[in-house]
């Protein structure tokens, strides 16, 4: 199986994927296995606070049912040290030549940011047809998605930024969107309270979610 076959299998696997930013890396593995007990196996940990890498390896060490990727992956070495630290799929919010070479050098794969025809241009010149969309609402939302499926017929889309349970079902209605990223599953109140029984309910209704 390639990268690009792994990435397809992990997103067409749930409707949502949980976007988190870990304060504390003991809150890690319990808020994975909580989100993975509701129906949510992969989720997407943010590089945007200083527990973000050990988080990762506590979720890739304690959470077997887990499949953990790396978010807010900016260059190279933020792709060597997720993967150092068991991530195994990574996420970009844009895309550099130098992060598509760290990719193409590694089995484990790159959903790379695209918000312009230029930019989704030269990632299918890569070989991606799965792309990150970010901002997704704030970069013209479902509507501005919905005009790229003629044009970019065999591109399909991650939508993340300004998701929410309101809106997560006309993005997830369009064709050529494959699931939506979002952080609503697991509020920070919630976390910080270890609420788990509450987000693995917030991530049951989340799997209803129709495609």
């Amino acid at each position: 199986m390639t990268s690009f076959q792994r990435l397809r299998t992990i997103l067409e696997g749930q409707p949502v994927i949980p976007v988190l930013r870990i304060e504390r890396a003991e809150d890690a593995a319990p808020l994975a296995r909580a989100l993975a007990k509701g129906g949510l196996p992969a989720v997407e940990i943010t590089l945007r606070t200083p527990q973000a890498l050990d988080a990762i390896r506590r979720v890739a060490a304690e959470v077997p049912e887990a499949i953990v990727g790396a978010g807010t992956i900016l260059n190279a070495r933020q792709f060597a040290d997720a993967v150092a630290a068991g991530a195994t799929y990574i996420v970009s919010p844009g895309q550099t030549p130098s992060l598509f070479d760290a990719a193409a050098d590694s089995s484990v794969p790159l959903l790379p940011g695209a918000t312009t025809a230029m930019e989704i241009m030269l990632a299918v010149e890569r070989g991606y047809d799965i792309l990150k969309f970010f901002p997704a609402e704030q970069a013209g939302g479902a509507a501005f998605l919905k005009s790229l499926a003629s044009p970019f017929g065999g591109v399909r889309f991650c939508p993340t930024g300004g998701i929410t349970p309101s809106n997560a079902a006309t993005y997830l209605g369009l064709p050529n969107v494959v699931c939506v990223g979002g952080s609503w599953v697991a509020p920070d109140a919630l976390v910080a309270a270890g609420a788990w029984d509450q987000i693995t309910a917030l991530a049951a209704e989340c799997v209803k979610l129709k495609r």
